[in-house]
């Protein structure tokens, strides 16, 4: 009986929306699409220019620039993930990896807010993620090395 609900659900929705509609954790969802790039244990690749969020990563949530930026890293943008898993997933790194970056209070992203911030245009990732760097050190915060050419 399963197995023929499955299969119907599958040919009314089509498979890519069956398998929207399926549910995952924020961090199977992490596993399914950052893991590749940032590791099981979120200390990513830095000489690849994949920064490493164990006790970094946090340091962008504190100001509005670099709350955008995350939302225009290529893991996010190409996720194809919904703005209300976005947030899941951004909450589960902060809580995971963030430690003393995280700042205080930590204020969660919401669906709203990831739908709003993604909507603003970053025509170059790379020199954004630079801008932002550049404005974090200037409150003397420091993030993760960054050498991207």
């Amino acid at each position: 009986m399963k197995r023929a609900l499955v299969f119907s659900l599958v040919c009314v929705l089509g498979l890519n929306d069956f398998a929207r509609a399926q549910e995952h954790t924020p961090h199977t969802n992490y596993v399914l699409r950052c893991a590749g790039c940032h590791g099981m244990n979120g200390s990513g690749a830095p000489a690849a220019g994949i920064a490493d969020f164990n006790g970094m990563v946090g340091a962008f949530t504190g100001i509005d620039e670099g709350r955008t930026y995350l939302m225009h890293v290529p893991g996010v943008v190409g996720s194809g993930l919904s703005d209300s898993e976005i947030a899941a997933v951004m909450n589960y790194v902060m809580e995971t990896w963030a430690g003393s970056s995280l700042p205080d209070p930590y204020v969660p992203f919401t669906a709203s807010e990831v739908g709003e911030r993604r909507a603003i245009d970053i025509p170059d990732v790379v020199e954004n993620r630079r801008e932002v760097a550049a404005l974090l050190e200037a409150l003397g915060i420091e993030t993760a090395d960054y050498p991207w050419p």
